[in-house]
């Protein structure tokens, strides 16, 4: 038998999925890109914006509409719309039997980098998000059990981690809180690499700031989802934060990690959002060495608050907002990758065929020679064009 997986979305996504199909593969199932060759399809969708909902269920409509026969089961933060195979979808609900309760769950080692879930759900009430629809009340795996899974990859030969979670700010398990966990974790082994996935703006991040400095094997990037720069915006969206939070966050983690990459997310266009909002947005985008910025518009998602407010932006100035953004923050990612040429950084090597990796800071590298795929090697940067740092091989961890 056979399993395709199509997986859309961010990290935890990923993260599921890989997990999902290693609980496949331990059951003698194959997997295969080939969907003539498949007898399931696992779609793990997204729902976040209009247009990734779009693609997720136009993908389901073509595997349906070209496959009748194979069952398709839709998974993650989608919500399955087919009406006429209803009772195959729900006969699907657990396309798996139940694994048994003794013993760890199995380890995915297909990718060049270990993705570790942390935390899911969220117990925010952000009036544009659609997340919580699908993942429920935050909940977090056990600080025993994290740290154990994380021993299994680095055994396995791991030497990255990528953590994690709905919204990783969240995290709490045994009195332990986020800024715990990355400290933890870093202690596991110094050879490997801990990276945080994306981090909700939050009291903890601070002291998570603080951990991640301490620890020279944490990666030196920070993303933070902020959405808008505007503080009237950010009270409408019923974002848990400030301005001057966000600003707090950001001065604290690159003054003590000099260097650091820095990533968000900026939203345009939420409704009633005014030109002296997204020029604040704009500005805070300026203000700060931000290196890695996702820019979208505004999409009203059915079931929201947001999606009944008045004023709505109209789309051509949502999308207008957004390509300026996306056109400053494509200035700034290239600044920045220009400022390590002539130094020496480190990745992982995902593409052996090209030793190909990201950098701790989190931008994108090949290296000139040829090194194991799963490797940490020193790259010594000769050149950095559009954001993608080149240079030979300086060292292999070991050598």
């Amino acid at each position: 038998m056979r399993v395709c997986f199509e997986t859309f979305g961010c990290r935890l996504n990923r993260a599921e999925a890989l997990q999902m199909e290693a609980e496949y593969l331990s059951q003698g199932w194959e997997t295969t890109t080939d969907h003539s060759r498949a007898d399931l399809f696992v779609v793990r969708g997204c729902s976040v914006t209009a247009r990734a909902q779009r693609e997720c269920e136009g993908l389901v409509a073509r595997l349906r509409r070209h496959h009748p026969t194979v069952p398709v089961f839709v998974c993650g933060c989608l919500q399955d719309r087919d009406s006429t195979g209803g009772a195959r979808i729900a006969a699907m609900r657990r396309p798996l039997p139940t694994r048994p309760a003794a013993g760890p769950a199995p380890l995915p080692t297909r990718t060049a980098r270990a993705y570790l879930k942390v935390q899911d759900g969220c117990g925010g009430d952000c009036t544009f998000c659609i997340v919580p629809r699908f993942r429920g009340a935050s909940r977090s795996v056990d600080f025993t059990e994290t740290l154990d899974t994380a021993r299994r990859f680095v055994d396995a030969g791991y030497r990255e981690i990528v953590v994690t979670g709905c919204n990783l700010s969240l995290y709490a398990s045994q009195g332990r809180r986020l800024p715990d966990l990355v400290q933890a974790l870093s202690q596991i082994d110094a050879a490997c690499r801990i990276r945080l996935g994306s981090v909700e703006p939050a009291p903890c991040v601070v002291e998570t700031v603080h951990a991640m400095a301490a620890a020279q094997n944490v990666c030196r990037f920070l993303h933070l989802p902020i959405q808008s720069g505007s503080l009237r915006v950010l009270k409408a969206m019923r974002r848990p934060y400030s301005v001057r939070d966000v600003d707090e966050i950001v001065e604290t983690a690159t003054r003590l990690m000099p260097g650091l990459g820095l990533g968000c997310d900026l939203m345009t266009g939420f409704p009633d959002e005014s030109e002296l909002d997204f020029l604040a947005t704009k500005g805070l985008l300026k203000r700060h060495p931000f290196s890695n910025a996702h820019v979208f518009p505004y999409s009203e998602r059915p079931g929201t608050l947001a999606a009944a407010f008045p004023n709505p932006v109209p789309r051509e100035i949502r999308s207008g907002r957004a390509h300026e953004l996306s056109r400053l923050a494509g200035r700034l990612r290239r600044k920045f990758a220009l400022s390590f040429v002539g130094k020496t950084v480190e990745i992982v090597v995902e593409d052996a065929g090209r030793c190909r990796g990201w950098t701790a800071e989190y931008l994108p590298c090949e290296a000139i020679g040829a090194a194991p795929r799963k490797s940490l090697v020193k790259v010594r940067v000769t050149k950095a064009e559009d954001g993608m740092l080149t240079g030979p091989i300086a060292s292999r961890r070991g050598d």
